[in-house]
């Protein structure tokens, strides 16, 4: 997969690394997401605890997964187990906290997986802040053995969600184009995987060249543009039943579609004339308003997450740049002003910053307007 598509895909993900603070004895273990520096906080992850030999592959591919998230994210910095000094079954009564902060373990996990009498799988485990010698969090999911993989992904949302108060991403997917072929016959198709790159799949055949996807609110549903029948026009995915229906039959192309945060909308660039401008449509009337209307080509419209404005990059002032608009289409106002051409702009979940593309004497950054 391109770099580029994967550092687009995580951008917001990383944004929110801070620093995390040692706390005195009874007060909460807590990091802050804001701070502009980052110590990843030493975190125990103990093997869960199973009598059944059966469940080992679950077992150890749910401590796996968790200790990689948790790594991954930059806030946290799993401990080698070779240094732990309280084995995983004792951890079922009380922890030894003494013995983990010997070590400098600020937060511990442990837990137990189990086999259900339907043979599903029954994950317990409990999240520990070990300065200040209290449990923080307990979590109990039964599931199919075959779900393994998700359950230890909800496990690390909540573990990262309790310590830093922000929503974790783990239990998340990514969907972008994928290209393979030679080089004289490229193949790009619609594909989706796990935020980590497990469970990938193609969801279409690489028939029609596909661009742009982008994720419903419910992740259910997916926008993309489709040259299918060699017109550029804007699709939708189910997930669920694996239809795609064409949004709109306009006599001229559509791109660049998002949906709005309440997922009752879908905001795209439509051409006409030979001009191209945003529109917005209501997925439930297929009813479509114009946003902008200007000379120059806009594009690449973005919600913010409160639905109350919308980012796009448009060049009506000469170059490249990105502007801001009411959801109406009103108060009208540029955002960028450097050099070179900037685009793909998206709105961070907490709304506070934009993340752009920008192309410069042939070279490719990510920036971030605050």
């Amino acid at each position: 997969m391109n770099r580029c598509v994967l550092i687009l895909a995580f951008i917001w993900s990383f944004v929110v690394l801070g620093a995390w603070h040692t706390v005195p004895a009874g007060a909460e273990l807590r990091i802050d997401v804001t701070s502009p520096n980052i110590e990843p906080i030493p975190i125990a992850v103990t093997d869960f605890v199973s009598s059944d030999r059966g469940l080992d592959r679950e077992k150890t591919g749910i401590i796996q997964v968790i200790k990689n998230n948790l790594r991954n994210s930059g806030l946290f910095d799993p401990l080698d187990p070779a240094a732990f000094l309280q084995s995983p079954e004792s951890l079922e009564n009380q922890p030894n906290f003494a013995s983990w902060r010997t070590i400098n373990a600020q937060a511990l996990i442990g837990g137990t997986v189990k086999r259900a009498e339907d043979g599903r799988i029954r994950v317990e485990t409990r999240l520990w802040d070990v300065f200040g010698e209290k449990q923080l969090t307990g979590m109990a999911y039964t599931t199919e053995r075959n779900n393994w993989r998700r359950i230890a992904h909800i496990i690390s949302d909540e573990i990262y969600k309790r310590i830093t108060g922000e929503s974790g991403y783990f239990d998340t997917r990514i969907v972008y184009i994928a290209e393979s072929g030679p080089r004289n016959a490229r193949v790009k198709r619609l594909a989706i995987m796990d935020q980590d790159g497990a469970n990938h799949q193609y969801l279409t055949s690489g028939n029609y060249l596909v661009l742009t996807p982008r994720f419903s609110p419910s992740s259910q549903t997916i926008a993309y543009m489709s040259y299918r029948g060699k017109r550029p026009r804007v699709y939708i995915y189910n997930l669920n039943t694996g239809r795609q229906e064409v949004l709109g039959d306009f006599p001229n192309m559509t791109f660049a579609p998002r949906f709005s945060p309440d997922g009752k909308s879908v905001v795209m660039s439509l051409s006409r004339s030979g001009n191209s401008d945003i529109y917005v449509m209501n997925l439930s009337t297929r009813r479509t308003k114009r946003l902008s209307d200007h000379w120059g080509i806009d594009t690449s419209p973005s919600f913010s997450p409160d639905g109350a404005q919308i980012a796009f990059e448009s060049d009506r002032g000469g170059s490249q740049q990105l502007y801001i608009m009411d959801k109406d289409g009103e108060n009208v106002r540029r955002v960028t002003f450097g050099e070179g051409r900037y685009g793909n702009p998206v709105w961070s979940p907490r709304g506070d910053l934009i993340a752009f593309t920008r192309i410069y004497k042939g070279r490719f950054y990510i920036g971030v307007i605050r």
